[in-house]
């Protein structure tokens, strides 16, 4: 186990820390959608006070979730799809 018997005080684990560690979150909600005028995107994914600009990944959820968000920026792209098709169509 990581990083192991070579640590041997706090200088060291901090030293490992700065150059073997890295995340594995997935970066998001730093286009928050919503309904309040402080999100980004409004619930159909619409930047506000643009037109015809979207927004379709990570960067929309509200929060991070808990788990794996891979199914659920594939549900964002699909519902994005048929509204950015409406609204073209319109």
């Amino acid at each position: 186990m990581q990083p192991g018997a070579s640590i041997e005080s706090d200088r060291d684990l901090l030293a490992y820390a700065s150059t073997d560690l890295q995340t594995v979150y997935h970066p998001t909600s730093t286009c928050r959608m919503g309904s309040d005028q402080r999100a980004v995107v409004d619930p159909e994914l619409r930047v506000r006070e643009v037109e015809n600009l979207w927004v379709a990944d990570a960067s929309v959820m509200p929060s991070v979730p808990r788990g794996h968000p891979n199914a659920v920026v594939a549900m964002i792209a699909e519902r994005a799809a048929r509204w950015v098709e409406r609204a073209m169509l319109a």
